[in-house]
């Protein structure tokens, strides 16, 4: 089957009643790992794979069904993110920051404007991208009566390529205070460059946005309640460290799943094991006891992660910072063991698998290199020190944008 034929056949008609979202989702992910690991080598925009999630429905997973969307919660959203990326994390990648994108405007941004944005995401299948980095400053506001000049560049801007709306930010030229918005990727003085060359997330176009002299309508800007100004809408940064736990995750069970497959069918024993298969080696055993240790406890931590995030999310402005911080602790714990588990697997795989493993048409590298890409995204040993400040102060996590 191919991708066009894939695209139709997972269309989801929103008068009907909508099928199985994880099972449209594992049937895509099904057909996106049979061209993973030559689409991994070529780089790029994965142009039809993006179409076949927009024509699938999913792009609208998270939002309410009172404007169209599927309505999922974020335990569902994640499974199906875990699910995408035992295929390919980068596809997993871009379709995660989808629904970072859409809880960036509903916890930012006032129902006047959030509402519209997601009947239309809804409708038009919109693919939103990311241009915020609050990292990278080089982005200027200029502030002129009812609207905003944005010029300078963002690095880091997963998914703009082939977006149809992009999540920007800029300092203000007086405050230096950071402005964040909602604006079309096709507008005037948007330049979105390809030049996203990293060794790992080949195919997330997670490049540089250029903006010459943007127009931005107050309108535009997420200001009311704004970022990080409430328990609330401090959700943000969990939300963004809970996909990329179940990212990690869904690497680690994807590296387990090839290396297993290998293993079984493939391997050739030492030969001075004295054993007439692989699978039946005690250090294979051993090393396969270890993958599945961490798999189920990462698996176990990061669902009820989401569970929490669930229940914050549902409590909206009457959460509270101490539930809000209990939401953190639980977050990172789950993303700090979904690393280590992933970074163990996707390293100790050749080692059950045979040095015939490494040949480059496998591209069994893929997994390590697409992890460590992306678990450098913060550093990790930051997060332990927030978990260390919690364990032995009772201190929470400081509400940032990567906290």
């Amino acid at each position: 089957m191919n991708i066009q034929t894939l695209a139709r056949d997972t269309t989801i008609n929103q008068e009907d009643e909508p099928e199985n979202p994880f099972e449209i989702a594992k049937y895509l992910s099904e057909q996106f790992a049979q061209t993973a690991a030559q689409r991994d080598y070529l780089g790029g925009t994965p142009k039809q794979e993006r179409d076949a999630i927009r024509q699938s429905g999913l792009l609208s997973l998270i939002i309410p069904k009172q404007y169209g969307g599927l309505g999922a919660d974020w335990y569902q959203t994640m499974q199906i993110i875990r699910e995408i990326a035992k295929a390919d994390s980068s596809i997993a990648h871009v379709f995660g920051f989808q629904h970072l994108m859409l809880a960036t405007v509903r916890l930012f941004s006032k129902p006047e404007q959030w509402e519209p944005w997601y009947e239309q995401t809804a409708q038009l299948n919109w693919f939103w991208g990311n241009a915020l980095n609050p990292l990278d400053e080089r982005s200027i506001a200029k502030s002129f009566p009812g609207w905003f000049e944005f010029s300078g560049k963002k690095s880091f801007c997963s998914g703009a390529i082939d977006s149809e709306m992009l999540i920007v930010s800029a300092r203000a030229k007086t405050d230096a205070k950071l402005l964040i918005a909602a604006i079309p990727t096709g507008r005037t003085g948007v330049t979105v460059i390809q030049d996203w060359d990293n060794i790992g997330q080949r195919q997330t176009d997670s490049g540089s946005v250029n903006f010459e002299k943007v127009r931005v309508e107050q309108n535009e800007i997420l200001a009311d309640p704004g970022p990080l100004s409430s328990p609330f809408s401090c959700l943000r940064s969990l939300v963004a460290q809970l996909i990329l736990t179940n990212i990690y995750l869904g690497i680690a069970e994807g590296a387990y799943q090839d290396a297993r497959q290998y293993t079984l069918y493939e391997a050739r024993p030492w030969h001075t094991s004295n054993l007439e298969s692989a699978q039946h080696d005690p250090y294979v055993l051993s090393h396969y006891g270890e993958f599945w240790v961490g798999l189920e406890s990462a698996r176990a931590l990061a669902d009820i992660a989401a569970q929490k995030l669930d229940q914050a999310w549902q409590k909206q402005t009457a959460l509270t910072e101490a539930e809000r911080g209990d939401v953190a602790v639980a977050i990172s714990v789950a993303k700090v063991l979904a690393t280590r588990t992933g970074l163990d697997i996707t390293n100790k795989m050749f080692e059950v698998m045979g040095s015939r493993s490494t040949h480059g048409g496998l591209r069994m590298d893929r997994h390590w290199r697409n992890l460590r890409t992306h678990t450098l995204h913060d550093p990790l040993d930051y997060k332990i020190k927030e978990l260390g400040e919690w364990a032995l102060n009772n201190s929470y996590p400081k509400p940032t944008f990567y906290s």
